[in-house]
């Protein structure tokens, strides 16, 4: 949730698009395998080694990493390398894990600790018990736009892509001990809440903040000016951003996921500048389909972009790479993104990883093993 984004550099050489990505983590005790209410200190000690690129979150028992603007994945890659390297390094020295995962596998009982930050704070005040088992951790991937105007334009090309985005990501079945039967329980965590998920349909630029000043006039956002929607112009960089995934276990796949984005922003801008207005699909549809990408991740079925049917996940990941292809292509990231499917292809999504892994030895064989996965050097392939 944190509001601070690099600032985007201009496109590169040959129309190449910077791209930025934030991945927020859980502290865990290596001990008892709980979470532990040390993001303040872990992120002030990794500073010393990457300055602003960490931060803490917002529960104390999380931190946040980001990246500088990147042109291609390889630069990406470097960055969450060096970035992750610095917040396993400032875990360690105060004795803890960092771990990647949706959602925490195991946390003492009672209502989550929110850092100080006044935005926090403000917002456990307006959703009060709504924020009590809050701890989520996210993936965000911001892509350089800087036309507002086009840049809403364009999430209305990405908003139907938002299902498979969840289901890809999936890496949160367990809470608080449980297997909650769902392969993205973050994601459902976020559905409760009425200005989070896929943004309205809107017409314009004009349109998007009027929707948002109205739902922020009920009270149920903060602050029309910083929408948590799935898709949005950031508010204070001149990108759109993408939201709506789990944090990867797999920095590789990290970096596979945020350069398909960039193609998808791309390819849908594309469009947008055509004056295709985008599909203008319901948002009560999307949100059903959230919701199944939510319950079953990458496995058996998903949301059809086009047609609103449903269809064969392996079927879906072709479609979005042949809407992408060029934009990959030209990028030279079509081989990361076939590569990512193929992974997901042959070991599944993370919770099905957390779900095997806890067969094999319960809840602290699954922390153990996603700590183990975060520290990489490019996560663990099990």
């Amino acid at each position: 949730m944190s509001d601070y984004v690099p600032e985007p550099a201009e496109s590169g050489g040959g129309g190449t698009v910077t791209i930025g990505v934030e991945e927020e983590f859980f502290l865990v005790d290596p001990d008892t395998r709980l979470v532990a209410a040390a993001g303040p200190a872990v992120a002030a000690r990794a500073a010393r080694a990457v300055g602003e690129l960490v931060t803490e979150e917002f529960a104390l028992c999380q931190v946040e990493g980001r990246t500088p603007p990147c042109r291609s994945a390889a630069e990406l890659r470097g960055h969450l390398q060096r970035v992750r390297g610095a917040l396993i390094a400032a875990a360690r020295a105060e004795g803890l894990g960092l771990c990647a995962s949706g959602t925490p596998v195991l946390q003492e009982p009672g209502p989550v600790r929110v850092a100080a930050h006044p935005r926090y704070q403000a917002g456990r005040a307006q959703y009060r018990s709504m924020m009590d088992d809050f701890a989520i951790s996210a993936l965000h991937v911001h892509v350089h736009l800087p036309d507002r105007e086009l840049a809403v334009m364009t999430a209305n090309h990405l908003r139907p892509w938002v299902p498979l985005l969840i289901a890809l990501s999936a890496n949160s079945p367990f809470e608080r001990g449980r297997d909650t039967g769902y392969a993205g329980w973050r994601s459902v965590l976020r559905s409760r809440f009425p200005c989070l998920g896929p943004p309205p349909y809107a017409v314009s630029l004009q349109d998007h903040e009027r929707l948002a000043e109205t739902i922020a006039g009920t009270e149920a956002m903060l602050d029309a000016g910083m929408p948590f929607w799935d898709l949005r112009p950031n508010p204070r960089h001149p990108t759109l951003e993408i939201r709506a995934m789990d944090v990867l276990q797999d920095l590789d796949d990290t970096v596979a996921v945020a350069v398909l984005l960039r193609a998808l922003v791309v390819a849908a801008e594309g469009l947008a500048r055509r004056g295709d207005p985008g599909p203008a699909w319901p948002g009560e549809v999307l949100r059903a389909a959230c919701w199944r990408a939510a319950r079953d991740g990458w496995r058996d079925e998903g949301f059809d972009p086009v047609t609103g049917r449903s269809r064969p996940v392996t079927e879906l990941a072709q479609q979005i790479t042949a809407f992408t292809a060029e934009a990959l292509e030209e990028a030279g990231d079509l081989g990361e993104v076939t590569a990512l499917f193929g992974r997901l292809a042959g070991r599944g999504d993370g919770a099905a990883r957390q779900r095997a892994w806890a067969a094999g030895g319960g809840s602290t064989a699954v922390v153990d093993r996603l700590v183990l996965a975060t520290a990489g050097p490019h996560g663990e392939r099990g």
